[in-house]
């Protein structure tokens, strides 16, 4: 009995073991603001950052000493990064146009991959990414700061647990006072204000957010119309692409209405969702305004930041590869919640270039 407890014991551990190793992971491209987060995070033992590639030398050099990374992760070649480093995953921090590049060169190696939000510029691009991943069988996940949110955690649960009643209304409202006045790198504006690089300018950079809560919370379903409008408010620093958005997804029962902007007096990242028995508002990642009740008056509500591995993209990210999260088919960070946000946003645009509504095919 002793000998059977001791192997088990020792199996046990081999298995604990093997289960915490930490994912190897690559970055392609330095040029997106948000790479800095894998380089302040050195405390944690998830993920071990084999390489990374950046063509541009510069801004490679610049990392390099900001961060004191070894020089011999750099590398300018993508193709050449993959078979050195043979990385598990790959996280993309470059132009969102480019993302189809670095799923085309990943997944026939059966290398996962990450990226910052949207997953495309274009619906083909998601389509084919989509493909690229079922065809491989690789994860291909998109990162959105608000999926971090036990706020929106929660009003997923109230719906879902009906408390709400039907959904019939949402409002989500994001974005900031405008990149170039919050201070972003130059490399990460280019991106932002290149109508190509990042398809759009606040329609792309916050509207994706709207797009995914409310794919996310109508579990998946198409909306059977995209009406937005776009404007320019500071043409004399956003001269290719809009700074002001607002778009309306309309629905069988229910409508959302996001608000995307760089012309906000503050950051913000809100959501309001309104139901037939109920309303919650999220007001920010761990508050809560809700009223579930007519008769009863409206609750604040204080909840714990999201836990581990669901409060970090990259422990995230190692825990799908480990295998110890499985994501859900309507995951805010999984291909088929994010390849319907693409097609939202690729309606958005020719809505407000058509000035009409669009109504999508098949909804």
């Amino acid at each position: 009995m002793k000998i059977i407890f001791s192997t088990l014991l020792v199996l046990l551990t081999f298995t604990q073991a093997f289960a915490q190793q930490p994912v190897r992971i690559a970055i392609a491209g330095l040029s997106h603001g948000h790479v800095d987060w894998i380089f302040n995070r050195r405390d944690k033992k998830d993920v071990i950052l084999a390489g990374i590639y950046e063509p541009n030398k510069a801004l490679a050099e610049k990392y390099a000493a900001r961060y004191k990374v070894d020089k011999a992760l750099f590398f300018t070649d993508l193709g050449r990064m993959l078979e050195e480093v043979k990385p598990q995953a790959v996280s993309a921090f470059g132009p969102t146009n480019e993302h189809i590049n670095i799923v085309r060169a990943c997944a026939p190696l059966k290398i996962h991959v990450m990226v910052e939000k949207p997953l495309a510029t274009t619906f083909a691009d998601a389509r084919e990414i989509q493909s690229l991943a079922a065809k491989h069988g690789t994860q291909v996940l998109t990162n959105f700061e608000t999926s971090w949110y036990a706020s929106n955690q929660h009003l997923n649960d109230l719906s879902k647990t009906g408390r709400l009643g039907e959904i019939r209304k949402v409002l989500v409202n994001d974005g900031h006072q405008g990149p170039k006045e919050i201070g972003v790198s130059s490399e990460f504006l280019e991106i932002l204000t290149d109508p190509v690089k990042n398809g759009g300018g606040a329609l792309t950079d916050f509207g994706c957010y709207g797009a995914n809560l409310m794919t996310w919370l109508m579990n998946g379903e198409r909306p059977l119309s995209v009406t937005a409008v776009t404007h320019q408010n500071k043409p004399a620093i956003y001269k290719r692409v809009d700074d002001e958005t607002t778009i309306i997804l309309q629905y069988s029962k229910a409508q959302c209405i996001i608000q995307a902007s760089w012309n906000w007096t503050f950051s913000r990242k809100d959501m309001e969702v309104y139901g037939t028995k109920g309303y919650a508002i999220a007001a920010d990642g761990t508050t809560v305004r809700q009223r579930l009740e007519e008769r009863s008056p409206e609750q604040l509500v204080k909840l714990d930041p999201r836990s581990e591995p669901y409060n970090d993209p990259f422990s995230y990210l190692a825990a799908v590869i480990s295998g110890r999260v499985r994501p859900e088919q309507n995951d805010q960070y999984g291909l088929p919640v994010n390849v319907l946000v693409v097609e939202i946003l690729e309606a958005a645009r020719e809505s407000a270039k058509q000035n009409k509504t669009i109504f999508l095919q098949g909804s």
